[in-house]
């Protein structure tokens, strides 16, 4: 890349900054803008890098590179004098894309669900191995204090998203492909296009690359006749060349389990973190990691030691004896994993605080979401959370909460946080655990709560 000052139109978003933070260690000069200040711009400011806060079309006219995400629109003021002025411009997973080239292994890690705890677990194992990986994830990882860290060029690990085939612009050298599911389907329509996309993302691999796949999931099983490229299964339920076997859960709902390989037991491993799902994101971080590191007892640490990501079913603190969690569940298949990690833990009553992830997905998946969340035994409806839309879909969140109605009475809608905050308050009792859920700003009313 011959661009030496890279502005970046939404530098604070997680994965944003993250490939800001990597032109910094580069040695380029790096400018952005956001719409307000967060512990990741100020991050990115404390490294050198030039933000100002609001639309500043202004400083297109010194940068060399402008690189925007799929959020900001034509329409935007500096993707305006972008174009004005002529600059080369690069959506966020093209320059991602580019930038990825520079290292002799790229680990892509990729699924509906999954992906940032996943890409946190590699990289655990990869950092227990002093291997000192590049790593890039789209959530803040304990181990590393941040979403990206800045290694070496031997091995980049990073989350490889699906939406807008942004995967498809990567070099992945390895893979994981935890799950596939119909997920933002106001781009892909249907779950054939999407099971498409990964199909052609797995083949982009090299012949000498490797895949490692669920062979517990419908889908994906679905496309393996279409694959190219080798690959190793995993699984817990279907045979497959890795499983997990003799599954328990401690006090403190954490699983425990034995790795298999071919029938011939390789190690037993002892979560940190809660929830059934996570077997399998651990199980595909181990053969991941065994294709480039042969310690077993490493890797094992590796795993053992991971305790998370931020918005990952979270402990945040307790309110009037009521334990508060948060988490990013923003499709029907993760809410049910986080409704199944809270049943691991003691409570009296739950309380799920959901707001809905963009217009479109409330409409395609307006019914499982009801499902999901009427089994939790109270509900509270923040407003839709737009994302990058415009409510053209006619969808409402008092319409989800007149279908969960049908099914559990005990859900309610409430307008804004502050007035969600006031009603947990007089309602929540002691025993009781209370998860905010969305990957929207959902989690303030967990924050407020744990701070008052």
């Amino acid at each position: 890349m011959e661009a030496k000052t890279v502005h970046f139109i939404g530098i604070g978003g997680i994965s944003m900054s993250g490939i800001a933070e990597m032109l910094l260690s580069f040695g380029y000069q790096v400018t952005g803008t956001d719409i307000k200040e967060t512990n990741l711009t100020q991050k990115l400011t404390g490294k050198g890098a030039h933000i100002l806060y609001g639309h500043h079309p202004e400083m297109i006219k010194d940068a060399d590179m402008v690189v925007y995400t799929a959020a900001v629109k034509e329409d935007d003021p500096e993707r305006i004098m972008t174009q004005k002025l002529n600059k080369p411009t690069l959506e966020r997973a093209e320059f991602l894309g580019q930038i990825s080239q520079n290292y002799e292994n790229c680990l892509c890690i990729s699924g509906t669900h999954g992906k940032s705890t996943t890409t946190g677990m590699v990289s655990s194992i990869f950092l227990e191995a002093n291997l000192n990986p590049t790593i890039q994830i789209g959530a803040t990882m304990n181990k590393i204090k941040g979403n990206s860290y800045i290694g070496s060029t031997k091995y980049l690990i990073m989350e490889a998203c699906e939406y807008v085939d942004s995967f498809l612009h990567f070099h992945p050298t390895s893979e994981i492909i935890l799950n596939i599911d119909d997920d933002h389907l106001d781009y892909f329509k249907n779950i054939a296009n999407v099971k498409n996309s990964f199909t052609k993302y797995i083949n982009l691999l090299p012949d000498d690359g490797l895949a490692v796949l669920n062979v517990d999931d419908a889908n994906i099983n679905d496309i393996i006749p279409n694959i190219t490229k080798p690959y190793l299964t995993y699984g817990i339920k279907n045979e497959a060349a890795y499983t997990a076997q003799n599954i328990s859960q401690d006090k403190h709902g954490f699983y425990q389990f034995d790795i298999y390989h071919q029938g011939n037991l390789l190690t037993h491993i002892e979560l940190k973190i809660n929830g059934y799902h996570n077997i399998y994101n651990a199980l595909a971080a181990f053969v991941l990691a065994q294709h480039y590191i042969k310690d077993m007892a490493i890797i094992k640490k590796g795993l053992e030691t991971y305790t998370g990501v931020d918005r990952r079913f979270q402990f945040l603190g307790e309110y009037n004896g009521a334990a508060i969690y948060d988490d990013y569940a923003h499709h029907p298949t993760e809410i049910a994993s986080t409704l199944a990690s809270a049943k691991t833990i003691f409570h009296h009553q739950t309380w799920a605080v959901f707001q809905s992830h963009t217009f479109s997905r409330t409409q395609a998946h307006m019914q499982e979401f009801a499902d999901i969340l009427a089994q939790f035994d109270n509900i509270v409806i923040a407003p839709i959370y737009p994302a990058r839309e415009i409510n053209t879909f006619g969808v409402s969140a008092e319409q989800l909460v007149d279908k969960i109605k049908q099914q559990n009475p005990h859900v309610v809608y409430k307008a804004d946080f502050a007035q969600i905050v006031d009603y947990l308050k007089n309602n929540v009792q002691p025993d009781d655990l209370v998860i905010t859920i969305g990957a929207g700003p959902i989690n303030e009313v967990a924050y407020q709560l744990v701070t008052k």
